[in-house]
């Protein structure tokens, strides 16, 4: 029998980074097989998030070269995804670059929408409540994800910037208790708080939950406070309102860091931030009404190794799977007024990528051709805003929206910048946000726009003429034809006018001649 296969997935958190490896099991579950913690402070510093350290960036890169190793020990292909320290870092491409190049571990940055999602994902795999509406809760270093969930779909999501370091260096930095500072922190928790705090009570919620490390620790004070033992996995443990308050009390007379390390099931590694991780939850159980919640061990990295299986064993290939796509669709039917020829235009861009690949025209694959489909479909999304200049408001849009789900930040920003160039003026170096693209990246931008842009004019008229497209190579230019084909009694005057007007792009994407002609 052949081996099973194996896969790792790790999260760099602002505070630590996670290391999950996991044997699959009948092609759709897992099981854990090794686990590593290391504690990186990849977020530290008083930028507020602002910038990575030179010595935070030499912590992550060692971190992620060790965290590599152990996945090879075990033949496990790695998945590795950033939250808000890399998010937020004006230098996260130094990073990504270096642990790229130095740790050989290609990084995918995360929204945070994304990572509430894939938390959900991995909590649901650990906490029985699968068919109950839930508030989640995860309190990480540089940001508190608040979700409301039903089944595996989100109903409410926000990622917040309440982080236990990023407010520790904000309230909390000098070694003995400022006077003033607990009731400051937990003013500005409840304003970021707010706008959550609405959406989580306008949907409702039946059971809260609780993941991270911070409300681990927190939990660990709670049952240490009582004189009980604390167990080896806190999984499923309640954690009340009532404890988490006394736990802050205790902290706060505590009065310093170096005084709270002492504390009985203090981690001391997190003595200096507990504090305002422990307001942070107070804070959120006060404001969306929790009176306990149910505590997961499961979280980010369970929700990214669960993902990462269900993208190699779950879905059809040449589709978005469910969750990508319908996010896709929900957000061109809020903002897109010409549903319909985004539809055609989709139809049309996905046969042109087919045969120009089967021609060997690109070396794009699957995962590019669900980042066309998506930008077909979202491309005129910036219509709702204004028709002037709307392929920009797209791409804003695009870029920034937290309604697409299921997609990288990597492939949020291959999406937009497709969608910025499927009208008006080619991709420029003069242009900031194609600029910062990776060579490699600009290369799939140009060719996916190409198509899009030829596929769009073919449906100019917005009536779905064109029922099909051919493509061939001529043998003596070796020019690209694509040859649309059409009812008998169908004028596509417009279409191949258009069509041929708009093929500059994809000609420069795939170095040779592109004519656009009608069948006949």
């Amino acid at each position: 029998m052949s081996e099973p296969e194996t896969i790792a997935a790790v999260d760099l958190g602002t505070n630590s980074f996670h290391l999950v490896v996991a044997r699959v099991v009948d092609g759709d579950r897992f099981e854990v097989i090794a686990r590593e913690k290391e504690m990186v402070r990849l977020g530290s510093g008083a930028t507020d998030m602002s910038e990575l350290s030179p010595e935070a960036i030499e912590r992550g890169v060692a971190a992620l070269a060790r965290c590599r190793a152990v996945a090879e020990v075990h033949g496990a292909a790695l998945v590795a995804v950033a939250t808000s320290a890399v998010r937020e870092a004006a230098n996260a491409g130094e990073f990504l670059a270096r642990a790229r190049d130095e740790a050989g571990v290609e990084v995918e940055v995360i929204t945070g929408a994304e990572e509430a999602r894939l938390i959900h994902l991995g909590v649901l795999q650990a906490v029985p409540v699968f068919d109950k509406r839930l508030v989640l809760i995860d309190i990480g270093g540089g940001s508190t994800e608040v979700l409301v969930g039903e089944r595996r779909q989100v109903l409410a999501v926000g990622s917040l910037k309440l982080g236990a370091i990023r407010l520790t260096e904000r309230f909390f930095r000098s070694e003995v208790l400022h006077p003033g500072a607990v009731d400051a922190c937990a003013r500005h928790v409840r304003n970021v708080l707010a706008p959550m705090t609405r959406l989580v009570r306008r949907e409702g919620f039946e059971v809260a939950v609780g993941s991270s490390g911070t409300i681990e620790a927190i939990a660990a004070l709670a049952i240490a406070r009582a004189g009980e033992d604390v167990p080896r996995t806190l999984n499923n443990t309640t954690l009340t309102h009532d404890q988490v308050r006394a736990v802050v009390a205790d902290l706060v007379e505590a009065g310093s860091a170096a005084a709270r390390a002492g504390m009985p099931g203090m981690d001391s590694r997190r003595a200096d931030i507990i504090l305002a991780g422990a307001v942070i939850l107070d804070q959120a159980m006060t404001e969306l009404g929790i009176d306990a919640l149910i505590i997961s061990d499961y979280a980010l990295r369970e929700g990214v190794l669960l993902d990462a299986i269900r993208r190699r064993h779950g879905a059809a290939l040449h589709h978005l799977r469910d969750l990508r796509r319908s996010s896709v669709v929900h957000l061109a039917d809020l903002m897109d007024p010409e549903r319909e020829h985004g539809d055609q235009v989709a139809r049309l861009a996905l046969a042109l990528f087919d045969q120009t690949a089967a021609l060997g025209l690109h070396d794009l694959g699957d995962a590019e051709r669900e980042l066309l489909e998506a930008a077909a479909l979202l491309a005129n999304v910036g219509l709702f805003v204004s028709f002037g200049s709307h392929h920009k408001h797209s791409y804003y849009v695009v870029r920034n929206s937290d309604r697409l789900m299921g997609f990288t930040d990597h492939e949020i920003e291959l999406i937009a910048a497709t969608v910025r160039y499927h009208r008006k003026s080619l991709p420029k170096p003069t242009h900031p946000e194609f600029e910062a693209l990776r060579p490699v990246d600009q290369q799939r931008v140009r060719v996916m726009a190409g198509l899009l842009r030829v596929a769009i004019g073919l449906d100019r008229s917005h009536a779905g003429l064109v029922t099909d497209v051919a493509c061939h190579l001529d043998t003596e230019d070796a020019a690209l034809h694509i040859v649309a084909e059409h009812d008998a009694d169908t004028d596509l005057a417009l279409e191949l006018h258009t069509a041929n007007e708009r093929r500059e792009l994809l000609a420069v994407a795939l170095d040779r001649p592109v004519v656009v002609e009608a069948a006949d």
